[in-house]
């Protein structure tokens, strides 16, 4: 049912061939269906209104619903947690909520026992808000309650800390649990893959194998990005053609995966061919081709990517802002970086160091070091290695000594056994000609024992 068609079956009329039950209950699951439908706030504010205005507001199950829906759009406080503390009734179902958006605390169970299937709800939350203090608490709580052996709990332990980033913790209970399904096994190689540790997550993939657990597009993504983590082309064009054979189209998720695959094995014409085939697109699918194209040398279509993506009405985040910034790097396009920098405000972004660092690499490879110079000392944060490296780079390439200096002497203290920046700046005043300067700087390394790590291949 359309959402817009759906959004006025409150208004219709009664049909008068129902019973007023009948009646009563078909309401109440229209109602329900906008709840869960609901796509924005304003929206979801017209459907409580509705609710207030008639005697649907004391149906416990619409008013759980409305506590849920709020939650689904981050107005968990105060607005969701206000509509649950002024119920009237509430029921298992009231609680699972409120505990979900963390009043697991405060509620005091009110009589109610917790079972097998609240635990896995209160983890998720955990999951979701990234609380991994919390979830360890749970876990113990879980433990001491004697849902240990569950399997629901346990599954649900495993995959919170996965998604907080504890894979150690997650991998030591998937170990000890006795009977594990395929969505144990997909949880864990996600984690692996996700943590960028591809290589321990692969032995879980041939176990499932083995074990004869279908495969299915969550898994296909995890698979995709070991491939693409380890530029095995081969092996992910394979498991794209086993895609494209089993699954009548390409899932968002998986498209994006797919083609972050062939961004990282450096083709990007596959990259492309598989955005363009793409029925959705989101700002992960053009970020991955902006960068794709920055990273080949390709800065106009890089730019022009972005700039489509603008027209779609796809707002960019902080990593496609990093990609055009980057381009405009490459590119020397000084007066693009400032207007994409610029922008990010607009989009309510907050610069990270990786963006400021571009926009003193772009400042740098144009030449204006001394405005690079001054855009690092007004930064908001405090400006790291990179930052301060980029700027030193540029000043090798054009032999600028003074501002050399400063920035070199800035790294030196940040990095004091780093070898690189002595040698650059001892290379720049070898080519001013302060050849007194750069031996005593050499002389002064040998005492400190300072050398350059010997380069080597890891081939």
């Amino acid at each position: 049912m359309c959402l817009a068609v759906a959004s006025s079956c409150y208004r219709l009329p009664a049909k008068k061939n129902l019973s007023t039950t009948a009646r009563t209950s078909s309401q109440n699951l229209d109602l329900f269906s906008l709840l869960h439908q609901s796509p924005n706030i304003n929206h979801l504010r017209h459907l409580h209104a509705h609710l207030l205005r008639t005697s649907n507001y004391s149906n416990v199950v619409l008013r759980s619903k409305l506590v849920l829906a709020y939650s689904n759009l981050n107005h968990l406080f105060p607005t969701s947690l206000s509509v649950f503390w002024y119920m009237p009734h509430r029921n298992i179902f009231s609680w699972n909520i409120n505990i979900i958006i963390g009043e697991f605390s405060r509620s005091g169970f009110a009589s109610i026992s917790i079972d097998d299937f609240t635990l896995p709800l209160v983890l998720r939350a955990c999951s979701a808000s990234r609380e991994a203090r919390l979830g360890g608490l749970v876990h113990v709580l879980s433990f001491k309650l004697g849902f240990g052996v569950s399997l629901f709990v346990s599954s649900a332990l495993v995959i919170m800390y996965v998604e907080t980033g504890e894979i150690s913790y997650a991998r030591k209970l998937f170990d000890e649990m006795p009977v594990r399904d395929s969505v144990l096994y997909t949880g864990m190689f996600g984690g692996y893959v996700q943590q960028g540790e591809a290589v321990l997550g692969l032995p879980l993939f041939r176990e499932m194998m083995c074990y004869g657990f279908p495969l299915d597009s969550v898994v296909m993504v995890s698979l995709v990005m070991a491939c693409g983590q380890f530029g095995m082309l081969k092996h992910g064009k394979s498991v794209h053609g086993w895609c494209i054979r089993r699954c009548s189209c390409l899932g968002l998720n998986l498209g994006n995966a797919v083609v972050d695959m062939y961004v990282k094995c450096s083709k990007l014409a596959y990259a492309q061919r598989v955005f363009d085939k793409m029925p959705r697109r989101d700002v992960i699918s053009w970020s991955s081709l902006v960068l794709g194209y920055k990273l080949d040398g390709d800065v106009v279509v890089s730019l022009k990517l972005f700039e489509e993506m603008l027209q779609e009405g796809v707002k960019p985040n902080a990593v496609t802002f990093l990609g055009v910034l980057s381009a405009c790097a490459h590119g020397g396009l000084v007066d693009k970086s400032w207007l994409y920098f610029r922008h990010m405000h607009e989009y309510k972004i907050v610069p990270e160091l990786k963006h400021y660092a571009s926009m003193a690499d772009c400042m740098a490879r144009a030449g204006l070091l001394e405005e690079a110079e001054k855009f690092m000392e007004e930064m908001l944060v405090k400006a790291d290695e990179a930052v301060m490296g980029a700027v030193l780079s540029g000043c090798k390439v054009y032999g600028n000594v003074q501002v050399g200096e400063r920035v070199a002497r800035k790294l030196i203290q940040l990095k004091p056994g780093k070898a690189g920046y002595y040698v650059t700046l001892a290379g720049l005043y070898t080519a001013a000609g302060r050849f007194d300067e750069a031996e005593s700087l050499r002389q002064w390394m040998k005492e400190k024992q300072i050398s350059k790590v010997p380069g080597c291949s890891s081939i």
